[in-house]
């Protein structure tokens, strides 16, 4: 039998080792406690006033929200009096929210950052030897299911499939759409001129179409066949076709021009399918997943699993390709994507133009993300 001794050594030391595996254990997706806004590299420095607009945008659907409602109120009161200047937007902030680091598992406090823009592209609304790919609208056969009416644990959970017979079955992949056009004829909404610029209207999720008399139009996201995004650069980068310092939207869009017999079949390797809506307004921005139009580098796509559509982000990453150039400014969280999965993944909208393209297609930098919460939420530390 032990000694006294032993029995409180054991009891004792028992106690710290259950505590030093607490202490070890590793930390959850989150938000962190409350820092001060002084503390915030860069935000003494921001033109919060840019930002304004963003936070507009987001009252125009988040004014009913009971987390929004009284920020909504007060931001029309601002507006009344006509647009703040950047020491007012800057106190704005900083009455109404409270800053909170997010950290991924395991304490993670950087993820990935990409960027997207809106490109420009030339179609047609019929079809001929010139413009013959087509983007279409959402077919009626697409069908898609909320999974979370049906069950309350599946909440925003949504399945895609077609009807066959009594039985729901996917929907088409990429690769049968794209070897039978009988499948969704008469859905066409534009023809295109370009079959790689069609893919990558897909991946950026929205753009600007100009037609043969000049006139520019919009399409948007309309929604998806259901079937998972598949990055075509990670397929590159692991059959040794291009290096990781190399990739990026034009070292891929340029392999897909020096080999053509091989894109059809990567292209493929990507099932996911989307369907546009046009969006005649081309002087806003494409609308995001808020149902708002998207600022230029002040819109920011992000999985919603923890972050609501919405939140002020601070982000603080580099300029594309510059490492010792930091990029610090704040942004709102108002599109998601498909590519956009993990709690510190988020992808910066660049707008549209030569810049935004070369912006968005080489970005790809490690970031940290501080989320700016309404004083009247309360998360659990």
């Amino acid at each position: 039998m032990p000694t006294l001794f032993l029995q409180l050594l054991i009891i004792f030391g028992g106690a710290t080792l259950l505590a030093s595996c607490t202490l070890l254990k590793p930390r959850e997706a989150g938000f962190g406690k409350a820092i001060e806004w002084e503390s915030i590299r860069g935000w003494e420095q921001d033109n919060h006033a840019e930002a304004w607009p963003a936070l507009q945008n987001n009252c125009k659907v988040l004014a009913k929200n009971p987390l929004w409602a009284e920020i909504c109120n007060a931001v029309a009161a601002v507006d009344a009096l006509g647009q703040p200047d950047n020491t007012e937007a800057k106190n704005f902030f900083e009455t109404w929210f409270v800053p909170r680091p997010l950290y991924a598992d395991g304490g993670k406090q950087h993820g990935l950052i990409t960027g997207y823009y809106e490109p420009l592209l030339f179609g047609s609304k019929v079809a001929d030897t010139r413009f013959r790919y087509p983007i279409y609208q959402q077919p009626e056969s697409l069908l898609t299911i909320n999974l979370g009416s049906l069950y309350p644990a599946l909440k925003n959970k949504r399945v895609r499939g077609r009807k066959v017979g009594n039985t729901i079955v996917p929907f088409y992949s990429r690769e049968e759409i794209e070897a039978n056009r009988d499948l969704l004829s008469g859905q066409e909404l534009f023809w295109l001129d370009d079959r790689d610029a069609v893919f990558f209207l897909h991946i950026q999720g929205s753009g600007r179409v100009q037609l043969p008399d000049g006139k520019t139009v919009g399409v948007g996201y309309s929604n998806q066949n259901g079937h998972p995004y598949v990055a075509i650069g990670r397929i590159l980068l692991e059959q040794g076709e291009l290096g990781q310092e190399e990739i990026s939207l034009f070292t891929i869009r340029q392999w897909l021009q020096d080999y053509p017999e091989k894109a059809v079949n990567l292209l493929n390797e990507n099932p996911s399918y989307v369907f546009f809506v046009l969006r005649e307004a081309t002087e806003n921005g494409p609308i995001g997943s808020l149902n708002t139009p998207l600022t230029a580098e002040r819109s920011l796509a992000i999985d919603p699993k923890l972050v609501k559509l919405g939140t002020p982000i601070w982000l603080a990453t580099n300029y594309p390709g510059q490492p010792d150039r930091d990029y610090l400014r704040l942004v709102f969280a108002q599109d998601t994507g498909g590519a956009i999965k993990g709690t510190l993944r988020a992808d910066l909208f660049w707008g549209h133009g030569e810049y935004a393209e070369r912006s968005a297609g080489s970005m790809k930098e490690q970031g940290s993300l501080i989320v700016l919460l309404p004083k009247s939420h309360k998360p659990e530390d």
